[in-house]
Parts: C-alpha cells; sequence; structure tokens
C-alpha cells in the first residue's frame, strides 16, 4: 500500500490498482470510520472503490442529477413497419381488455 496525500479532512491510504487507476481507494474499515466524508470526497473526486484487505468490492459514485433521456423520443420506425403503416393493412386489432374479460368469463 502506498500511502496518499493526507488532505486537512480525510487521511486515506490508496492501493494502486492497473484498472481502476482513476479512483481514490479506500479500505472497508476508513468507509466505515468516516462515512460521511469519503462520500462527499465521492462526489467531489468522482467516485471512490473500496476495498477489503485490498481487494476492490465496491463503487461509490455521484449519482447524476440530470433525468435520464426517454430512449422513445429519439427511436426510429423501421422502414419495413413504415411501409406497413402507410399500406393500412393495419387495423386497429382486437381490445386486450375485452380479450382478457372473456377469457376469464369462461372460467
Amino acid at each position: 500500500m502506498v500511502p496518499s496525500m493526507p488532505s486537512s479532512r480525510v487521511w486515506c491510504q490508496a492501493t494502486i490498482c492497473v484498472t481502476l487507476r482513476h479512483m481514490k481507494q479506500v479500505s472497508l474499515r476508513e468507509l466505515h470510520e468516516k462515512t460521511g466524508s469519503l462520500v462527499r470526497d465521492a462526489r467531489r473526486l468522482g467516485g471512490l472503490i473500496v476495498t477489503d484487505r485490498g481487494a476492490p468490492i465496491a463503487r461509490i459514485e455521484p449519482v447524476d442529477s440530470r433525468p435520464a433521456p426517454n430512449p422513445f423520443l429519439s427511436r426510429k420506425v423501421l422502414p419495413a413497419y413504415q411501409r406497413l403503416l402507410r399500406s393500412g393493412r393495419l387495423g386497429g386489432g382486437a381490445d386486450s381488455t375485452q380479450i382478457v374479460s372473456d377469457d376469464r368469463d369462461g372460467r
């Protein structure tokens, strides 16, 4: 383990991990002792990796405050389905509530 530079608020030790090098790492014990300040650090730093005996076990990441985009607003209608819509061969179909009601009445 390589000690990190201590800040005025938090003293932590970080381990160097090839795949997670960009994130600060804290031990499970440190997380237990300093949860509030470490969670605030995760927001400021963009995330933390929690380790147990040097092995990564969890990631704490800040939540994006923007709502997720609605995927249905940007969807593209397939050309074959567009042609089917324009042809008029798609009727209204059966009302699913009526089908379920009829099925239940038959029991």
